[in-house]
């Protein structure tokens, strides 16, 4: 019954997304781990690290798609979530160091410490379930473990988009007024869908910190918040593949921009923001649905009769 459940929202190209996910968290790792360095196959580290930050973005992503796309709520506070998972994960990173730490005090983590019980950052994370937070085969498990929780969780909002909760939950978004004058209780179905994206968020974040080695109060900046709206807007709101694909594409430019011409990026940003606004209020996937829609068309009205 629960297969079913979450079978029944998977549409062709959400199977092949959530296909094309776990290959990633698959090939990648193995690449690194089988083979030489000096093969042309390897994959390094700093890769797999790369994939596996992106993997966490696009998460956040759908998280945010699931509340706007779906719900009709434009959340500008969904990093904080993401912020908190990571600060949960960088806590108890930073409890396993104990007097290996560079305070080494033998009875508090080196973030009470330092931080002397208030809010700032942690770093110099060693280890993580016993293991080595350095080591290739660590970030390699955890490029893995970001894969499959995005797979997861595309598949588990698939099949909540795709149920009749989830038919109910676009009509909320359509026609709240509609849907409170039929009987549906509306503040349900948004709380729900809230706390299961910000769960998301949570998890997202608590992968995200032991692979970039840091999590600080910046995390938490609105900034962070509007920059994964404009993922979804990138990639196409209510599609949730979209989000996915706007999260790697906005954030591979940001890496090539912020190392090229670091002083571009945010006019970059803000520009794309416009072009979106104005030229692909779908996004990416809506262009394509568009262009594909239109070639059929093409093909139909050629057809003999």
């Amino acid at each position: 019954m629960i297969t079913r459940f979450l079978w029944q929202g998977m549409g062709p190209s959400l199977r092949a997304g959530v296909l094309f996910v776990l290959a990633i968290g698959i090939i990648l790792p193995l690449l690194n781990q089988l083979m030489p360095a000096g093969s042309a196959l390897y994959v390094p580290a700093w890769v797999m690290q790369l994939v596996g930050k992106y993997l966490c973005f696009a998460s956040l992503a759908l998280a945010v798609d699931l509340v706007w796309g779906f719900c009709g709520i434009l959340t500008l506070g969904h990093a904080a979530f993401f912020a908190l998972g990571g600060y949960c994960m960088g806590m108890y990173l930073m409890r396993q160091i104990g007097s290996r730490g560079q305070y080494g005090n033998p009875l508090l983590p080196d973030f009470m410490v330092f931080l002397n019980y208030k809010d700032n950052g942690m770093t110099d994370f060693k280890d993580i379930l016993g293991f080595s937070v350095q080591s290739d085969a660590t970030r390699a498990a955890l490029c893995f473990a970001s894969a499959l929780a995005l797979a997861i969780f595309l598949v588990i909002s698939g099949a909540v988009v795709g149920s009749r909760f989830g038919k109910a939950l676009t009509a909320v978004r359509d026609a709240e007024s509609r849907m409170r004058f039929l009987g549906y209780r509306v503040e349900g179905y948004k709380l729900f869908v809230f706390v299961l994206s910000a769960a998301m968020a949570g998890v997202a974040g608590a992968l995200y910190v032991p692979q970039v080695g840091i999590i600080n109060p910046s995390e938490f900046s609105p900034g962070n918040s509007i920059e994964a709206v404009l993922w979804v807007a990138v990639g196409g709101r209510g599609t949730l593949i979209g989000p996915v694909i706007g999260a790697f594409a906005v954030n591979f430019g940001k890496t090539y921009l912020t190392g090229a011409l670091p002083e571009v990026w945010l006019f970059a940003l803000g520009a794309l923001f416009i072009a979106v606004t104005l030229f692909l209020p779908k996004g990416i996937v809506g262009l394509w649905s568009q262009i594909r829609s239109r070639g059929i068309g093409r093909k139909a009205t050629r057809a003999p009769a």
